[in-house]
């Protein structure tokens, strides 16, 4: 009862929320002073997904007797299934949450294979479920008990329904600052690209080479950079492997690179050529996005500027003449 009384305090849950909010600030200024590595999953993704296309390539030249033999393995692994697995395939989750974009919007928050989608399906049914529970447990037995039930359940309702968007807004905000961080790097990747060609390389050792250069400046974009060559060395049809790789990344200029890599490819025309029309048109985006920056810069300093500079800087201008202008007033009334 004590436990319960000192949570239905008001005071005692400003002071959580407040210590949660300071945990968040310190935690959300400390991770960038942390440099986190992430090299070893990637190239750990990286060799998954070789080896799938691989073994996917081997199946179709093989014929339907390795598919079944295939089958018969997947069939297997699937006996060890977990837990969140199991529940996702009872309760037919894929049928319920998953749609024709879903793996692609995976894909572009780095996020691949059978694990990461059914860990998506089973948030996306968990978590509004759980927010419920919590939320109804706490308002019926600790914050207002006196109030009806229903109105109480009403409450853990719309907090549920407001959960459910959740996993999609972490996915969202996971893809923006993925695409982010491999459209600031790509002028660089093309100009790369194009030195390794015009340096008579062939474009899947120039993919390769640039791949482990441009690997410390953006992994996520090697990480993509490397599964295309890959994709170049085992699939038969090398537009295939261009246009997956603009699908993963979600970018218009990435798009637009791999559909002039796939003329190139099909009519015979210059890659090289094709690159520097390409890199040139990728270093005056980047120019005009700088400029832009630069243009919305005094609208946003507006603001601040007169909230925050100039009544400081009229209590300096006019202070000294108002505390001489009350020491005459002074001097004169006595």
């Amino acid at each position: 009862m004590n436990l319960l009384g000192l949570l239905a305090q008001r005071d005692f849950v400003i002071a959580v929320l407040a210590a949660i909010c300071a945990g968040a600030v310190v935690f959300t200024f400390g991770s960038s002073f942390v440099v986190k590595s992430e090299m070893k999953q990637r190239i750990r993704r990286v060799a998954l997904e070789r080896e799938k296309m691989r073994a996917e390539e081997m199946a179709r030249l093989r014929g339907p007797v390795a598919s079944d033999a295939r089958g018969t393995i997947r069939r297997s692994e699937t006996s060890n299934t977990t837990m969140m697995k199991r529940m996702v395939e009872n309760l037919s989750l894929e049928k319920a949450f998953k749609d024709s974009n879903t793996v692609n919007k995976l894909a572009m928050a780095g996020y691949r294979g059978q694990g990461h989608l059914n860990s998506f399906l089973f948030m996306r049914f968990a978590t509004p479920l759980g927010f419920f529970a919590v939320v109804a447990a706490y308002l019926i037995f600790v914050m207002y008990p006196e109030k009806p039930l229903f109105l109480n359940l009403v409450y853990a309702i719309g907090a549920g329904i407001i959960a459910s968007f959740l996993p999609n807004i972490l996915l969202k905000n996971a893809t923006v600052k993925r695409q982010k961080e491999i459209r600031k790097a790509w002028p660089d990747c093309l100009d790369l690209m194009l030195l390794c060609v015009e340096a008579g390389m062939s474009i899947e050792h120039a993919m390769k080479r640039v791949a482990k250069e441009i690997g410390q400046q953006s992994g996520a974009l090697a990480e993509e950079i490397t599964l295309t060559t890959a994709e170049l060395s085992f699939l038969d049809d090398r537009s295939r492997a261009y246009d997956n790789l603009g699908r993963r990344t979600g970018l218009d200029n990435v798009k637009s690179v791999m559909t002039a890599l796939i003329q190139a490819d099909r009519y015979g025309t210059s890659v090289g050529q094709a690159l520097r029309v390409m890199a040139e048109e990728g270093r005056e985006t980047r120019l005009m996005e700088a400029e832009k920056k630069a243009a919305s810069l005094p609208p946003k300093m507006t603001v601040p500027l007169i909230l925050f500079f100039l009544p400081v800087l009229f209590i300096v201008i006019m202070t000294p003449a108002i505390i001489t202008a009350f020491a005459q007033t002074v001097k004169t009334s006595f």
